[in-house]
C-alpha cells in the first residue's frame, strides 16, 4: 500500500463548506436536538470539525498523534481507531457533549470521517476494510453498575467490572435483502442495528403472497456478535449487598478480546430493548437493558492515578526507613493483639513475591499461598475479613458453601441462544488479587483438590461440553481451617 501524509488544512474555507461558528452554541437550537443533528449542514459541520481534529492534533512531542495511530492501525490490518475523549473535548466541547447525549448518531458520522481519512493516507486500504470504527476511551466519569438509571438510556458511559461469562461468536445480520420465492420480487436493503426485535416486511406487493420472502444470502452482510456479562468488582460491592451485573454486546473487532476473570473498563451506549418474555409473564411493559460496547480496556495492573504529590513524598520517605517491614507487619489487623507471625505471613501474601519466567520455558509463580490453622475463636475469620477490605481486588468465600465449580469455573447453557457459555468462579474472579477461603476443612476432598492447579500453575483448565480452554487464576489463596481433633472453646460465665 502506498502511504500519503495528510494534506495541510487551508485557512480559507471553500464555498460549499459551513462556517465553523454557525452551529457552536446548542442553546440556539429550536426543537429536538436529535432531529437537529440529522440536518445535512449540521452533519457536514461535525465532519469538518472531526477531520480537522484528526489532522491537526499534536502530542507532547509535537507529533501528529492520530495520524500515527492510523498508520499503526493499517500496518496491523485492523479496523479500530482509538480516540481519547479528553482530546476531543479540548478541541470542540459541543461535539463531545453531543457524543455523550446522542452517541449512535455522532459515532456513525465519525466512523465515516475516519474511513475517508484512512483512505487519504492509504488509498488502497478500502480493499482490506470497508469501515473504520472510532473507539472512545478515557471518559472523565465512570458509572457504577448499581447506579445505572433510566435517565442514562441512550447515552455514552463507562463502567468498570469483572467479566464473569462469555458466549461464543455469532454472525448477526447487518444489511439484509429479501427475495419472494414465488415471483422473485426483491426488497432491501434493510439495516439491522441489534436493538430491534426483527424485520417485518409483510406480504409481497406483486403476487400478494404472505410469508413468501426469504433472505438473499448472496447479498446479505453479517457482522460478528458476542455477549459477555460484566459483574461489579469484588472490592466495590457494599457490605451485605449482592453484586450487580450487566450484559455487554460486543460487535465487529471487539469480539474475543476479553475472557472470564479480566477486569475491564467498558465504554458503550446504555440501550434498552423490549423484553417479550417478561411482558408475557408479568403483564406490563418491561424493557431489557444492556450496553453496546464501543471500547474495552483491560486492567492488567493496578492503576495508581489518585496519588497526590504529598502521598508520593510520604511513600519515598517511608521507603528509606530501615524499620519499614515491621511497620507494615504491625499495621495488619491492628485491633487483634499479638499473632505477629500471622500478620507477617498475611503481609507477605498481599505484597507477593517476584514471578520468574526462565527463558519463556518454565514459569515460577510469585504469589504466596497461606493456610491459617487454629482452634475456633482465634480470629482466623477476622484476619481474612481484614485482607478482603484492605486489598484492592479480593474474593471471600467459605468452604462449606463453595463447590469445585464455584471456585474454579463452570459451563452453563444460555437460555436464549441454547449455547454453552463459560462462567468463571471465585479463583478466576480474583485474578491479580487474593482469594480467601474460610472453613477450609469443611470442604469436600474433591472440591479441595480442584484448586491445586490454580494454586501451583496459576491457571484453570476447562474441558466440558466441547469447550476446551485455560483461564488465568493468578491469585494468592489465603485459607483458614480448624485442626483435626481441635479444641472447641465453650466459655461459661458464672454470676
Amino acid at each position: 500500500m502506498t502511504q500519503v501524509r495528510f494534506a495541510q488544512d487551508q485557512e480559507s474555507m471553500d464555498d460549499g463548506e459551513v462556517d465553523q461558528h454557525e452551529f457552536i452554541n446548542k442553546e440556539d437550537v429550536k426543537g429536538n436536538i436529535s432531529d437537529w443533528l440529522d440536518q445535512p449542514q449540521v452533519i457536514r459541520y461535525i465532519q469538518q470539525v472531526f477531520s480537522k481534529f484528526i489532522k491537526n492534533f499534536k502530542d507532547q512531542n509535537n507529533q501528529n498523534l492520530y495520524e500515527e495511530r492510523i498508520i499503526k492501525m493499517c500496518s496491523a490490518n485492523e479496523k479500530s481507531l482509538e480516540v481519547n475523549f479528553t482530546h476531543l473535548a479540548e478541541a470542540n466541547h459541543n461535539i463531545s457533549m453531543w457524543l455523550i447525549g446522542y452517541p449512535k448518531k455522532i459515532i456513525s458520522i465519525l466512523d465515516n470521517v475516519a474511513f475517508s481519512l484512512t483512505c487519504e493516507i492509504f488509498p488502497s486500504y478500502k480493499t482490506i476494510a470497508t469501515e473504520i470504527y472510532v473507539r472512545f476511551r478515557d471518559l472523565p466519569m465512570k458509572e457504577n453498575l448499581r447506579d445505572l438509571r433510566s435517565f442514562q438510556l441512550d447515552s455514552l458511559l463507562t463502567i468498570r467490572g469483572v467479566v464473569t461469562k462469555r458466549s461464543v461468536v455469532f454472525p448477526q445480520l447487518k444489511k439484509v435483502f429479501f427475495t419472494c420465492k414465488k415471483c422473485g420480487d426483491r426488497k432491501g436493503p434493510f439495516f439491522y442495528n441489534g436493538s430491534q426485535d426483527g424485520i417485518n416486511i409483510g406480504s409481497c406487493v406483486t403476487c400478494q403472497s404472505s410469508n413468501a420472502y426469504e433472505i438473499d444470502l448472496a447479498e446479505t452482510i453479517y457482522r460478528n456478535y458476542q455477549k459477555i456479562t460484566v459483574q461489579e468488582s469484588p472490592g466495590s460491592v457494599p457490605p451485605g449487598r449482592i453484586p450487580r451485573y450487566k450484559e455487554i454486546i460486543l460487535t465487529n473487532s471487539l469480539v474475543d478480546n476479553v475472557r472470564p476473570g479480566d477486569e475491564v473498563d467498558v465504554t458503550g451506549v446504555y440501550t434498552s430493548s423490549f423484553d417479550m418474555s417478561n411482558n408475557i409473564r408479568n403483564g406490563f411493559p418491561v424493557f431489557y437493558t444492556f450496553i453496546e460496547a464501543n471500547h474495552i480496556k483491560k486492567l492488567n495492573e493496578l492503576e495508581i492515578g489518585e496519588l497526590t504529590e504529598e502521598d508520593k513524598q510520604e511513600i519515598k520517605k517511608l521507603s528509606k526507613n530501615p524499620n519499614i517491614a515491621n511497620m507494615i507487619f504491625d499495621s495488619i489487623a491492628p485491633s487483634i493483639y499479638g499473632n505477629s507471625y500471622i500478620k507477617r505471613a498475611l503481609a507477605l501474601a498481599m505484597f507477593g513475591g517476584i514471578p520468574k519466567d526462565v527463558g519463556g520455558k518454565h514459569k515460577v509463580r510469585g504469589d504466596i499461598n497461606v493456610l491459617l490453622l487454629g482452634d475456633p475463636g482465634t480470629a482466623k475469620s477476622q484476619f481474612l475479613k481484614y485482607c478482603q477490605k484492605a486489598f484492592h481486588r479480593s474474593v471471600y468465600t467459605t468452604g462449606k458453601g463453595a463447590s469445585a465449580v464455584g471456585l474454579t469455573a463452570g459451563v452453563h447453557k444460555d437460555p436464549v441462544t441454547k449455547e454453552w457459555t463459560l462462567e468463571g468462579g471465585a479463583l478466576v474472579l480474583s485474578d491479580k488479587g487474593i482469594c480467601m477461603i474460610d472453613e477450609f476443612d469443611k470442604m469436600n476432598d474433591q472440591d479441595r483438590t480442584s484448586i491445586h492447579e490454580a494454586m501451583e500453575q496459576q491457571s484453570i483448565s476447562i474441558s466440558k461440553a466441547g469447550i476446551v480452554t485455560t483461564l488465568q487464576a493468578r491469585c494468592s489463596v489465603i485459607a483458614a481451617a480448624n485442626p483435626i481433633k481441635g479444641i472447641n472453646l465453650n466459655i461459661y460465665i458464672y454470676l
